[in-house]
């Protein structure tokens, strides 16, 4: 990716309407609402069937402006959110958004076109659409990228039925079946080979915490559709032998998927392509520095290499150089078909479009530069504390995030990682993610970010010795924690059991209190 590429903003200089009359590229655009229909429907509510339509209005309270303002602040300061405090989630990259992505995402020129409309007037946003895949392309080292994922398992699943759809056309979807994943991976990558029809195969991790080689050679064979790696891993370890990984899948006619989860860690150094994956998924809102959590939304862009492009869900967006238009291309006859509607996660899309530009190809290699500073500052503080411990390799330097062990700690004072988790929301901060991997029996992983600064990093590392000297001290404290937050610590048990899903469903539960 070049820093001109990057740099220019003649996007938000520009008309998104260009001409209106129609063009050659028009037969590539979605079908419109058939003209007989339109003109008949003069009132929207003809178009929902009579039973289906309410006879009274909704029972609703009346509220002043100033009541209804103040119910969701209040509802809103309830949350954790990264705009109010350190979110240091493992393998989740929760970084602050920047607010002007957002304020772009607004504008009516983006949030008000509809994905119908003929290509001609919405110049603008294919070009967006088009310039973001390109990026993408660059940054991963892929040939095509198909932005309609709606999220990073959305994007799996894709990718393995583009990889699925390559088997067939070779004709060997019969006989490849399998799909390598090793034991550190996301919990989604078992759950898509499944989703997709393959069986798991796991291969254990060495006792440094990366693939076995041997292992590998050992599971790979003539059903071998693909091994899904992330690099760096779970553990924040980068697959120093990933050349050698790429060779004994390839060798035996299996293909790689790249688990893009921790893509901010390597964003800029270096790209999968180049170590030999075949496909690749983004995920928008972790490195690019959008929305993110709570159900969504999300954006999970799949890029794959050149022998894969075929397969990719249409449409892909284009651009003629001799007319200087751009256009959807429907015409892909050995596509998966469409995996989401329209442009995918169009808003998502813009914000992570405002991201790259506004970085530029150094700005987003200093982000990748900064989260593997932060992660292994924060990791030599808590290090120090003593209490926890670094399993796998404690000697080679973590990348974005890395997993500490909290075995000796609770054999020492009966305070668990849970407990830990708990007791600093107590302390102002989101808990890490914890049991995870699952190679870590008391897991508690830490991804800082590159947000983050230096003040805050420290802070949470006070934070870490207070609940060590507590430990100690006063368990009492940690085991009853959180104390004051709107929801003190749940029967997890219970809760699993016996689900609250209904406002009705909780007051008969007070009523039984």
């Amino acid at each position: 990716m070049t820093t001109e590429k990057t740099t220019k903003l003649a996007y938000y200089k520009e008309p998104l309407v260009f001409e209106m009359e129609p063009t050659k590229y028009d037969k590539y655009s979605p079908p419109s609402i058939p003209k007989e229909i339109s003109k008949k429907v003069k009132d929207p509510l003809t178009l929902i069937p009579k039973e289906m339509q309410r006879e009274n209005p909704p029972n609703l309270p009346k509220l002043a402006e100033f009541q209804l303002a103040r119910h969701y602040l209040h509802l809103a300061q309830m949350n954790f959110a990264v705009d109010s405090g350190f979110y240091p989630l493992g393998s989740c990259t929760m970084k602050y958004n920047p607010k002007i992505n957002d304020f772009i995402s607004l504008d009516h020129r983006v949030a008000m076109v509809h994905p119908f409309q003929p290509a001609r007037t919405v110049q603008g946003n294919i070009r967006i659409l088009y310039e973001t895949e390109q990026m993408l392309n660059e940054l991963a080292g892929m040939e095509r990228t198909t932005l309609q994922p709606s999220a990073g398992a959305h994007g799996e699943f894709t990718g393995i039925m583009v990889i699925r759809a390559y088997h067939q056309d070779h004709g060997e979807g019969d006989t490849r079946t399998e799909i390598i994943v090793p034991d550190n991976a996301h919990g989604t990558n078992p759950a898509t080979a499944a989703m997709a029809g393959y069986k798991t195969v796991v291969i254990k991790s060495k006792e440094n915490g990366l693939v076995d080689l041997e292992a590998l050679k050992a599971a790979v064979s003539e059903k071998t559709a693909a091994l899904m790696l992330t690099n760096p891993n779970t553990l924040g370890l980068f697959e120093s032998e990933i050349i050698e990984i790429a060779k004994i899948v390839h060798d035996v006619g299996g293909l790689l998927y790249y688990d893009g989860a921790n893509f901010n860690a390597i964003m800029g150094f270096c790209r999968p392509g180049d170590m030999g994956f075949d496909a690749i998924h983004f995920n928008l809102h972790k490195t690019f520095g959008t929305p993110h959590g709570g159900g969504g939304p999300g954006s999970g862009p799949v890029g794959v290499v050149k022998k894969l492009v075929p397969y990719l869900p249409k449409p892909l967006p284009e651009f003629d150089k001799k007319s200087g238009k751009y256009y959807l291309n429907f015409d892909m006859p050995k596509s998966i078909g469409k995996i989401k509607g329209y442009w995918g996660n169009f808003a998502v899309i813009v914000r992570a479009y405002a991201y790259m530009l506004s970085l530029g190809a150094e700005g987003l290699k200093r982000v990748s530069e900064q989260a593997v500073l932060n992660a292994n500052y924060l990791k030599k503080k808590l290090l120090d504390l003593g209490g926890w411990t670094l399993p796998f390799a404690p000697e080679i330097p973590r990348k974005h995030e890395f997993v500490l062990d909290g075995e000796d700690l609770k054999k020492e004072t009966g305070i668990s990682t849970l407990d830990v988790a708990k007791r600093l929301l107590d302390l102002g901060f989101h808990a890490p993610t914890v049991y995870f991997p699952l190679i870590v029996h008391e897991a508690l992983m830490v991804e800082p970010t590159e947000t983050e600064s230096k003040r805050t990093l420290d802070t949470f590392a006070e934070a870490m010795k207070q609940i060590l000297k507590e430990s100690k001290e006063n368990p009492e404290v940690i085991l009853k924690a959180p104390q004051n937050t709107p929801v003190s610590r749940v029967d997890e048990v219970l809760a699993a059991k016996e689900p609250i899903l209904t406002w009705f469903m909780y007051k008969q539960k007070e009523a039984k209190k």
